[in-house]
């Protein structure tokens, strides 16, 4: 089977390298690593270009700028006129019913948007703190954000896996993957390569991912991706489109909204000049 092995240019970016499918000796060598480690000076290069192994975020947001943007809707902004001039013509019924529709459209709109912000912050949490990386054939211990794609790391139980890795060595290697896949039992995990390049995460047995943790055994691998570029990332930039997107209702109730507006504009363009004749 050939599988292609990936040009410097892209470590750690290349999102659909299937790391697994590639032998230990082509992972080393699509990553420019070798089994002592990268040089100090080497990691500090590639911690500029790839930036720090942690989860980015657009910007946190806070519970009331999540409440406050519900009202940058359109039709949000009609019905609060409606509101409005439904309770000053006396209509104290039509007024309360509009006010309801509004106040079940702002607490959904702020529900989804709040939970998908929480989430990401779960995922922060999972991170590992530190690693233990072998570098330039000696171990030490860094912080985690630390890492490069090419980093050889250690992994034993009790730790939580820094990055998504290609294992190198695996001694009894259990890795519970729960918070990635669902899979509550533990996975044993070994060093062969896989043929199938499209196999699920989950069974990926020769790969570890940022976010799980070691339960039983030891093993070495070598960091495969960082950041936004790990499994998790990819679940927090989903979530981050939940947060910053439109949900096709969404998008439709701001056209419904704009056809609203331009409709009233024009009906109050009309009256005014009909009461100017």
């Amino acid at each position: 089977m050939s599988v292609d092995i990936v040009s410097t240019k892209s470590i750690g970016r290349e999102p659909d390298t299937p790391w697994h499918a590639l032998t230990v000796e082509n992972t080393f060598e699509s990553l420019k690593s070798t089994p002592r480690g990268l040089s100090a000076a080497e990691a500090a290069r590639r911690l500029v270009e790839y930036g720090q192994n942690e989860l980015q975020a657009a910007g946190r947001v806070t519970p009331w700028a999540i409440l406050f943007e519900q009202f940058k809707n359109v039709l949000i902004i009609i019905l609060l006129v409606a509101t409005a001039l439904s309770f000053f013509l006396g209509h104290q019924l039509e007024a309360v019913a509009i006010a309801v529709i509004v106040l079940f459209a702002v607490l959904l709109g702020f529900v989804q948007e709040f939970r998908a912000e929480r989430a990401i912050e779960a995922l922060r949490q999972m991170a590992a703190p530190t690693a233990s990386v072998i570098r330039e054939g000696a171990e030490g211990e860094i912080p985690a954000r630390d890492l490069v794609p090419g980093d050889l790391i250690l992994l034993a139980a009790g730790d939580k896996v820094p990055a998504d890795v290609r294992l190198v060595e695996a001694i009894n290697l259990q890795v519970e993957e729960a918070a990635l896949t669902g899979e509550s039992v533990p996975v044993e995990k070994h060093t062969t390569p896989l043929g199938d390049q499209e196999l699920a995460v989950g069974d990926r047995k020769n790969m570890a991912y940022a976010g799980t943790s070691v339960t039983y055994g030891r093993g070495r691998a070598v960091v495969v991706a960082t950041g936004m570029n790990t499994e998790f990332g990819k679940i927090a930039r989903m979530l981050e489109s939940v947060e910053t997107g439109k949900t096709p209702l969404q998008e439709n109730l701001d056209r419904v909204g704009r056809k609203l507006a331009q409709a009233a504009f024009v009906v109050v363009a009309v009256i005014v000049a009909l009461g100017l004749f």
